[in-house]
């Protein structure tokens, strides 16, 4: 049986909850989705109602786990995992939440599990998280394409709508099979501006508990990546006001993403008409440049 990759812990979990998910693997850009798992299981009460088998599930020379080194032996041993856990926020309402690696192997048998699981607890509804890097600025609010067949979340939040084939994360499986099942899920893919996707970025992990409050209700402690937030945009924006050709490329960053909010017919916030975009790479190096030769930087 499929619940057989999975150790049960026997915690009793009342009925009706939503079930969460929030998996980092294939893409996490901004580490939003890995930074607000990470600050939810640090900060708000929770007991493990499951544990998935990494022997498994895990690709160990893709993901090596990690082993604390003192001295002249190794001391403590900290493989991945894959959890569900029933989290309880501040005011006393709780989610399931389903957090750690993407699979490496077996989707199909862990999306039965989890709907075992959803089927099983009697699950509300099911949201999962993912992020994206997409060519938008900084400067405007952080936007998503949502998913799934929750009409209202749709329609109220879904800023990208695209017709495109995509690479598939696990997730999405879940999305699928729960949707052929005519069970109510919604994904939020948050869109992440490309030349930030490799930093820690603090908006993207406030972007991600702002989808989870969304459609869920469930209250996360975000006081600490809204401070993170603010000083990361003074610090860009510092940087921008003493560089004329970074202000250049942010500038069209914004136009073009301007252009497609207000229903401009170009196809897509990826491009304007004559199909071009600064790219990341762009971005970074210029960013990179100014940065190595900003006069009195004691980090250069």
């Amino acid at each position: 049986m499929s619940n057989n990759l999975y150790t049960d812990h026997g915690v009793e979990v009342p009925p009706g909850l939503p079930l969460v998910v929030m998996l980092t693997g294939f893409i996490d850009s901004g580490n939003s989705v890995r930074s607000a798992s990470r600050h939810i299981l640090d900060h708000l009460v929770h007991e493990r109602v499951c544990t998935f088998d990494n022997d498994a599930l895990l690709d160990y020379r893709a993901r090596r786990p990690t082993f604390v080194f003192e001295q002249t032996r190794l001391t403590e041993y900290r493989p991945p995992q894959l959890i569900v856990s029933l989290v309880t926020d501040d005011m006393g309402n709780q989610i399931l939440l389903l957090s750690g690696y993407e699979p490496d192997f077996r989707w199909d048998a862990v999306t039965e599990c989890v709907v075992e699981l959803v089927e099983r607890y009697g699950v509300v509804h099911t949201t999962w998280v993912h992020a994206i890097p997409m060519p938008v600025p900084h400067t405007r609010p952080i936007s998503m394409t949502v998913s799934g067949n929750r009409d209202d979340m749709i329609e109220s939040y879904s800023l990208w709508k695209p017709t495109t084939e995509i690479p598939g994360t696990f997730p999405h499986l879940v999305e699928y099979t729960l949707c052929n099942l005519g069970l109510p899920v919604v994904g939020f893919v948050i869109l992440i501006p490309h030349y930030l996707a490799d930093s820690d970025f603090p908006l993207g992990a406030l972007a991600v508990f702002d989808a989870i409050t969304t459609a869920t209700g469930f209250i996360l402690p975000t006081d600490e990546f809204r401070e993170a937030g603010r000083e990361f945009v003074a610090g860009v924006a510092e940087q921008l006001s003493e560089n004329e050709e970074l202000q250049r490329l942010i500038s069209t960053l914004e136009e073009r993403h301007d252009s497609f909010v207000v229903d401009n017919p170009i196809p897509s916030p990826l491009m304007n008409a004559e199909g071009e975009v600064p790219t990341a790479d762009v971005i970074a190096a210029e960013l990179e440049r100014f940065l190595r030769t900003r006069p009195g930087d004691s980090s250069a």
